[in-house]
Parts: structure tokens; sequence; C-alpha cells
């Protein structure tokens, strides 16, 4: 007795093979999704610079804060530099870089460091990290839903020159500046404070903040 031939079901064949294709893609585009998200993270980058300070504009910069870097450009490249104008530029910068979180990557991305005194900048670090940017969330990738506050303007009056010292650095002819801030909304952040400015070499660097005008 002859055994009957199976008979290949073409139909179901293609169903399985279409399948198993579409199995293939899907684990193709989740690994390829896992990988992109390793490699495509949040770089910020430098556009410009004023070399003989040691300032850096970043990409990721507010537009309020690039007009005053240009204008400390301006500033710091006449032949004979305007102090005082020196001295409230950085004043104006270091409260709209300091207080504008919405541009920062994590809590350790601390704005406005680089106009911070040298010897004070670790210790300014750690208590920015440990206040104002304590619940700033991570946004490497880009994916943050954080409303953060983002700053629009900032006053600066100066109040006075007067004798500071700082560790062994005394000097006698400091900046004292009290400061308002203006942001996009209102998230109830500080509004205003004061900072004593002090020379250090050729620049003029933050050395003290407060939450209260003088």
């Amino acid at each position: 007795m002859k055994k009957k031939k199976r008979k290949i079901n073409v139909k179901r064949v293609l169903i399985l093979i279409i399948l198993l294709i579409l199995i293939i893609v899907g684990i193709v585009l989740t690994v390829n999704k896992l990988t992109n998200k390793d490699t495509k993270t949040k770089e910020v980058k430098e556009v410009a610079s004023i070399e003989a300070y040691g300032y850096t504009l970043k990409d990721n910069a507010t537009g309020y804060y690039k007009e005053l870097f240009k204008e400390l450009e301006k500033t710091l490249n006449k032949k004979e530099v305007d102090e005082e104008k020196y001295a409230e530029l950085v004043a104006k910068m270091f409260v709209a870089d300091f207080f504008n979180l919405d541009n920062k990557i994590s809590k350790n991305d601390v704005g406005g460091k680089e106009f911070v005194y040298s010897n004070y900048q670790t210790d300014f670090e750690k208590f920015a990290m440990d206040s104002m940017y304590k619940s700033v969330e991570n946004d490497v990738y880009g994916e943050r839903n954080q409303e953060l506050p983002i700053v629009t303007k900032v006053e600066v009056t100066k109040v006075k020159n007067e004798s500071f010292t700082y560790g062994e650095n005394t000097d006698d002819e400091a900046y004292i500046f009290n400061f308002k801030i203006e942001y996009k909304n209102n998230l109830e952040y500080q509004t205003e404070g004061s900072l004593t400015l002090i020379h250090n070499g050729n620049k003029i660097e933050v050395a003290k903040m407060s939450e209260k005008t003088v």
C-alpha cells in the first residue's frame, strides 16, 4: 500500500515566514533604539570664547545670555576696559546662568561657575548641588518633562566698593551689587539678592552671594 504524500500548505508557510520576519524586524528595531539611546546623548558645544579671560559660550545658552556674552566680549576687547561695566556684566551673567535651570543637563551642571572666584568654586558647586540644583532631573537624553526656571532679564545696581577678604586675599576695592531677576514663568524661585565681586589677576569674580539685598 502506497503512502500518501503530505501536501505542503503554502499559505501557512507564508504566514509563518511573515511572522518570523516581523519578529526579526522588531528585535532589530528594539536593539537599534537601545543602542541609539546610549550614543545619542545631548552634546553641549562651545560656540565662542574670550580666551584672555577664559570665558566660553555654549550653544545651549539662552538668547538673553548670548546677548550679554556679546556685550562682555565687546567690553573686554577695548584697549581700556571699563572696569565697572565689566563687573556689572559679570554680575548679570553669573545670575542669568546660575538661576536658569531649564538648559542644565543635570544637577551637576552648575551654571555661572566660570564667574566664581577660583578658590571658592569647589565649595560653590557643592552648595549649588545641595540646594538650588538638588531637584534638577537628568536630561542627558533630552526626555525631561520637568518645568524649570528660565531667566529672561537681570537688573543689577551697584551699591558700593568696599574692602572684602576671602582666605588670604583681601580686595580693598571689591564691588557690591544688588540684583533682581525676571523669569519666563513664576515658579517661586529667588528673585533678588546681592553679590560681592573681587579682583583676581585680570579678572573680576564672584566671591559671595546672598538672598538678601544690601
